[in-house]
């Protein structure tokens, strides 16, 4: 049996998948609020993603980091955040812990959007300091609004949101048996800060301008939630988790032979 979970292997067994020179699939998430609906293990989603892309093609996923930077999740118990400058130094660390044995073709599967301007900065130096490019993926916002659309149809919008899809979805697909549906609905509710409206967690609305802010969850909205959580279903769940399984594959196959040196 070939195995693609880099937990499960022995080391003798890693050492030779390095003769094949792998792409090696590296999992990140977090742990925070998701709203009533949803477990706030999201990392899970992410590894269980990871592990089918890499039974797909052959990869190697490595083991899930659950914590993630979240600091606009600080003021809901329960969540476990790491500061930007842990979360550098791990991104850094793991990264690392497979460039300094030579294995190169690498792929990090980010599934908590609040990662992505670290992951950007950390890889960014690796390519300078090291001259090896390491690509990534943020796997939310790779679900196009057209597959969006076509889950929900007219309930797109609402549909979307914290704590509501397309994360609430794949939740159903995958694990059906952790999820609260029946405690959903649309919970948003207005709130401001600056005296003016929140617009999203990223800032305000000043007019007909954004205005970027350090917006807290709770800030935002009641219930920790935005968009209705109680649309979510597996079936849409299946589509998004197809979508992005589909992608990534695609992605890997092709970094099997990408040059990554620079």
């Amino acid at each position: 049996m070939i195995k693609h979970l880099l937990e499960q292997m022995t080391q003798p067994e890693f050492r030779a998948r390095i003769a094949e020179d792998p792409v090696i699939i590296l999992p990140f998430g977090s742990t925070e609020v998701q709203g009533p609906c949803n477990p706030m293990g999201d990392f899970m989603l992410a590894g269980a993603l990871a592990a089918r892309v890499a039974e797909r093609t052959g990869a190697i996923a490595a083991p899930v980091m659950p914590f993630g930077y979240a600091d606009t999740f600080r003021d809901v118990p329960g969540g476990i955040q790491v500061s930007a400058d842990t979360f550098r130094g791990l991104a850094r660390d793991v990264v690392g812990a497979f460039l300094d044995h030579g294995l190169n073709r690498l792929l990090v599967f980010n599934g908590h959007t609040g990662n992505s301007a670290l992951i950007d900065e950390v890889l960014r130096s690796i390519r300078r300091t090291r001259h090896v490019i390491v690509p990534w993926l943020n796997i939310w916002p790779m679900v196009p609004v057209a597959l969006r659309s076509k889950a929900h149809g007219p309930n797109a919008g609402r549909a979307s949101g914290h704590g509501s899809d397309p994360i609430g979805s794949v939740y159903e697909h995958l694990f059906p048996a952790l999820t609260r549906r029946d405690v959903g609905g649309e919970q948003e509710k207005d709130r401001s800060i600056l005296g003016l409206p929140t617009a999203g967690l990223t800032g305000v609305r000043f007019g007909d301008v954004h205005v970027n802010a350090p917006v807290r969850i709770t800030d935002h909205c009641d219930l920790v939630v935005s968009g209705d959580p109680s649309l979510a279903n597996a079936e849409a769940g299946r589509l998004f988790c197809d979508y992005i399984i589909e992608t990534a594959s695609a992605l890997v196959e092709h970094l099997k032979t990408a040059p990554q040196q620079t």
